[in-house]
This record gives structure tokens, C-alpha cells and sequence, in this order.
């Protein structure tokens, strides 16, 4: 199916209805091995590509999104929130005032939030995920460079397991410091939490801010994040999306930035 055959997506609209759905399928109970399933009814659209368009650059991002195969090959709802943050208010994410922003997206999945920010930004932007995931975000990647390319931009698609040394390192060997460092609705599995901080703390050094849309879904697990995470980092919400069609709560957006020695 051509991209002409999909309608351009609200990103407002899409993330408050992905998270109505994932929410209420949480307050149902189900269980935690069930987890994936849960998500991947929260999710909407079908196989094929989504389109969404940039008012700020007046330009489209083409996403192919191919389900079956998994969570990580779905838009996700803090992604379109993110997107629609950095399409419609980037000065609330404080960014740092560079000529081009180096920035690290980790978990890209589709690479939605990484190629959307290398076209409204004009940045050098890294897309991280698994092995298995970067055949579809390498397509992604080249299905929108053009017009990435248009607003001064780049992407490049790298292999990061959180927690691995050694591809946190490949990445900082030889290259110039990630400016800031992206993600959205990482934080779902309490397995992964130490391997996230871990690789957080690779990259989130200096003056380099960690950008994170969430939805919450799990009380005890998003507490132990955050928990441990405030003992490493400093963390602000920057954003939070009102929550629509009666929702108690939308998508928020932290701010990361690594803790201060204290002063002698």
C-alpha cells in the first residue's frame, strides 16, 4: 500500500486514544505475562504506513509500522506526543542552543520521535534499538531522509542493548558527545529499568539532558524507575498532555540531567 493510501494522523488525537484504551485494559486486571498482549491492544492502525505531517516545517514523516511482528514495529502513544511537543513547542524541552544538535534516540522502534526531531530540528540524530529491530528502522530511516536531508538534518542507525558496555561504547568511540538523549515509552518491563540507567548513564553526562515521554500504566514499576533513577539523575516534567476524553492522565514529558557534585 502507497503512503497516499493512509490519512495523515492527528498526534494529539492518536496518543490520548492509545492511552484510554491501554489504560483500561490495566484497571481490568490483567496479568503481568500478559503485559504485551495488553499493549498491543492499546495500540491502533493497521500494518503499512502512517503519515504525519510537521506544521512547524510544513513537511511529512512516512512511518511503516508492521505489528505482526511485534511491539517494537507499533507506534507507541507517548512517541506522537513527543512529536507533537517537538512540532508544536520545542522551547519547552530546553534544548541546548547548537548549530546542529547531536541527539540519541534509544528504543526507536519505528524511529518515529528520531526522525521527526532531525527534520523539525536540523539534527544529527542516532537511532538505537535491537538487532532484530533495525532492518524496519534502517526503511524508515531511508524512506525519510530526503526530507530530513531538506531541513539539514541526518540519520544514522546503530545497535544499542541497554546495559551492554561494549555497544554504548562503539557509540562513544571517536565521536563528538551526544547533546541530548531521546525516548519514548521505554520504561514498561522491570527488567530492563538497570540496563536503561545503566546506558543512561553513558550518555547522560555534562551538560547532556535525558528527554522522556511516558505514559503510566503501572503504579509499583513506574515507582521503582523513577526511584531509582532520582538517586542518579535530576529529574523536572517539562510537559504533560491534558487528559482527554475524560482520561485521569495523559502522556508526560521528564527532563534528565545528571546530578551535581556538591559544591566545597
Amino acid at each position: 500500500m502507497t503512503t497516499e493510501d493512509k490519512p495523515e494522523v492527528d498526534l494529539r488525537l492518536l496518543s490520548s486514544l492509545l492511552d484510554e484504551e491501554g489504560k483500561e485494559e490495566v484497571e481490568k486486571g490483567l496479568p503481568a505475562d500478559d503485559e504485551a498482549a495488553m499493549l498491543d491492544v492499546a495500540e491502533c492502525g493497521e500494518n503499512g504506513d502512517q503519515r504525519y505531517f510537521m506544521t512547524s516545517i510544513q513537511s511529512t514523516v512516512v512511518i511503516r509500522q508492521i505489528r505482526s511482528q511485534g511491539l517494537s514495529f507499533q507506534l507507541w502513544p507517548a512517541a506522537s506526543s513527543l512529536v507533537s511537543l517537538l512540532d508544536s513547542r520545542p522551547s519547552a524541552l530546553l534544548l541546548p542552543a547548537t548549530s546542529q544538535i547531536r541527539i540519541l534516540e534509544l528504543g526507536s522502534g519505528t524511529g518515529l520521535v528520531g526522525i521527526a526531531a532531525a527534520a523539525i530540528l536540523g539534527a544529527s540524530v542516532t537511532l538505537t534499538d535491537l538487532p532484530h529491530v533495525l532492518p524496519n528502522l534502517r526503511f524508515n530511516a531511508e524512506s525519510n531522509a530526503a526530507a530530513v536531508a531538506a531541513r539539514g538534518g541526518s540519520l544514522d542507525v546503530r545497535q544499542l542493548r541497554w546495559g551492554e558496555d561494549e555497544d554504548a561504547a562503539a557509540l562513544v568511540d571517536g565521536e563528538a558527545p551526544f547533546d541530548v538523549v531521546v525516548a519514548s515509552d521505554v520504561v514498561y518491563y522491570e527488567h530492563l529499568i538497570d540496563p536503561l540507567l545503566r546506558t543512561l548513564r553513558v550518555f547522560v553526562t555534562g551538560e547532556a539532558a535525558f528527554v522522556m515521554a511516558h505514559l503510566r500504566r503501572w503504579k509499583k514499576r513506574d515507582s521503582v524507575f523513577f526511584r531509582k533513577a532520582r538517586k542518579l539523575f535530576d529529574v523536572a516534567v517539562v510537559h504533560t498532555d491534558p487528559p482527554l476524553l475524560g482520561k485521569r492522565v495523559g502522556v508526560a514529558t521528564y527532563r534528565f540531567t545528571a546530578k551535581r557534585a556538591p559544591k566545597t
